[in-house]
């Protein structure tokens, strides 16, 4: 028994070890495109920071969710920030499956690549909307006699780039239209949809993200249109940028082959030698080294020999 734990535990390490290898590669590749999402990630919460500044808060607008939806209460609030975040850790663990599982189909450096290129589209969206209006906050510290309704003013601007987290996130104000966690929900999920391999998670994870979006109305943490704003700004964006960007290559072909996938370079140089190759009468194939010779614009495989019509013309 112990045998057959160290021989599987063996292969485990041997596969994380190949997999961790093809992935810092392509790190090597797409760091910038990584690091320019995660800075951006900053700007988002440097933005909706600054928004709460401008927050004046007021009288709840009417709002067809507050009337069909039972209010939850402070007390349980957190139900929605808990459903949040079981979304946001099953699918980060889920990017990072090709590493220890046999079955794969991502790879995690692209996945991500492709994930935060749509969040920080739909948040330049989100940003130049809660900029354009501030409606008064619904959620509980954003109400009238609240003293976290209201930022005082920053006596220095450097302050604004200063995040408190988590406490800065939680209890921010003004940033309504649209949703920040759907964003992230619904592009999680769209994701999954497409590049996922299990049919029943598939319809879990869409059915999780309606809970959500009804949890947030009850949490009284975003008003109605900010949800549904969210529905079909997320989607149309995703659909756009994704017909934009290069299809990802299925891990699980590259896997059986023993390849990386290529890059945009290696693709171009591959073409390039192709082309070279045909111009000069010499085949793809590296084997295939007969000497050519081109006469009359025909090519001989063997430059002793000569076509038969060229042979009658001669004599």
């Amino acid at each position: 028994m112990s045998l057959y734990i160290g021989r599987e535990a063996s292969k485990l390490w041997k596969r994380f070890c190949s997999e961790a290898t093809t992935e810092i590669n392509l790190l090597a590749e797409n760091w910038k495109y990584l690091l320019a999402g995660l800075v951006f990630q900053y700007m988002h919460a440097v933005a909706a920071r600054g928004v709460h500044y401008f927050h004046r808060p007021g009288p709840l607008l009417q709002d067809v969710g507050f009337y069909l939806l039972p209010e939850l209460g402070q007390e349980k609030a957190y139900m929605s920030e808990t459903l949040f975040a079981f979304i946001f850790f099953s699918f980060f663990l889920w990017t990072f499956h090709p590493l220890v599982l046999k079955s794969k189909k991502i790879y995690t450096v692209l996945i991500w690549c492709r994930v935060l290129a749509f969040l920080v589209a739909c948040q330049c969206l989100r940003i130049i909307t809660f900029y354009s209006t501030q409606l008064p906050g619904p959620n509980y510290h954003c109400r009238m006699g609240s003293k976290r309704a209201t930022l005082p003013r920053p006596h220095h601007f450097l302050e604004v780039f200063l995040i408190n987290l988590p406490r800065g996130v939680l209890y921010g104000c003004g940033d309504l239209i649209f949703s920040s966690h759907m964003i992230f929900s619904l592009v999680f999920v769209l994701t999954y949809q497409k590049y996922g391999m299990r049919r029943f998670i598939k319809q879990l994870a869409w059915l999780l993200a309606v809970i959500q979006s009804l949890l947030i109305i009850a949490s009284r943490k975003h008003y109605t249109v900010d949800i549904v704003v969210a529905w079909y700004t997320v989607n149309m964006v995703v659909f756009f940028i994704d017909k934009k960007l290069p299809e990802m290559p299925d891990r699980s072909i590259a896997s059986a082959t023993m390849l990386l996938p290529l890059s945009t370079k290696d693709k171009d140089g591959r073409i390039k030698e192709e082309n070279h190759k045909l111009l000069n009468g010499n085949s793809g194939d590296p084997t295939d080294r007969r000497q050519r010779t081109q006469i009359n614009g025909k090519i001989l495989e063997d430059g002793n020999k000569f076509p038969a019509d060229f042979a009658t013309n001669a004599s």
